[in-house]
């Protein structure tokens, strides 16, 4: 898909996991495509839930692999709650089915909305979570995370890059996004994902100067997700992201890739 798509660097960034990252490296070498080895990790500051990405990371760090372990844990023990909380809705769901679709180590609500979508309870994934499964609805249940800090340090102690994903995700009430971004900067975050599929102009712009402002590296990302996100293409996002090729050399730069 993203050969098709004339994408010529693609990052593996999946959530709490690494496991596919050795496949898609040896996948991209057949089709002429560079694959960065990386992580997504959520992370929880004040009333927001933070993303926080790792790239050009050692996937095989003892570390990195037991903290990813502890967050899969984690889900574990949530997952079952919010079906549990679902069922109470009356829906007919149970947690082997969505085990079952899911078919990987790190299972999440996507994978539950997923089995919602299959049942014809809802229209779509973003239905899904706009009813059941987003933050402050009736089968949401907290989830234990580790501060942006942590996640930092975990990336950073196996190598990699730390960039904050997405940052119009970002909800802080107690300060402002370049106050958080500063901090973070404190913290050891090497950069802001700009370019991202659901960016207006003036977002990208914004984040752009923040950026640079800072001293951070740009990073982009269509953040594609396959069925649970059928709007969003691999590399191009919904069709229009164009990600300037000028940014992987600064990256590599930054991380001793070159």
């Amino acid at each position: 898909m993203a050969h098709r798509a004339a994408v010529t660097a693609l990052a593996i960034t999946d959530h709490d996991i690494v496991t596919g990252v050795a496949e898609a490296i040896a996948v991209g070498q057949q089709c002429g495509i560079e694959v960065i080895p990386g992580v997504e990790i959520s992370s929880f500051a004040g009333n927001s839930e933070l993303h926080i990405l790792g790239y050009f990371l050692d996937c095989q760090d003892p570390d990195l692999l037991e903290h990813l372990k502890t967050l899969r844990d984690g889900r574990h023990r949530r997952n079952p709650q919010i079906i549990e909380r679902l069922q109470t809705l009356g829906i007919d769901i149970t947690y082997d089915e969505v085990r079952a679709l899911a078919g990987t180590g790190s299972i999440g609500r996507p994978h539950i909305a997923r089995v919602l979508m299959d049942k014809h309870v809802v229209a779509s994934a973003k239905e899904a979570f706009d009813r059941f499964l987003a933050e402050g609805k009736p089968a949401y249940v907290l989830r234990e995370l580790p501060n942006p800090a942590e996640a930092i340090r975990w990336i950073k102690a196996a190598r990699g890059l730390a960039v904050l994903a997405h940052p119009t995700w970002v909800r802080v009430a107690e300060q402002s996004l370049v106050d958080l971004v500063r901090q973070l900067k404190v913290d050891g975050l090497d950069g802001v994902e700009v370019y991202y599929s659901t960016h207006a102009a003036r977002q990208t712009r914004e984040y752009l100067s923040l950026a640079q402002q800072l001293g951070l590296l740009v990073t982009g990302g269509s953040d594609f997700h396959g069925l649970t996100k059928p709007d969003i293409e691999v590399g191009i996002g919904k069709g229009t992201l164009h990600i300037p090729t000028a940014l992987l050399p600064k990256m590599k730069e930054a991380a001793g890739r070159l």
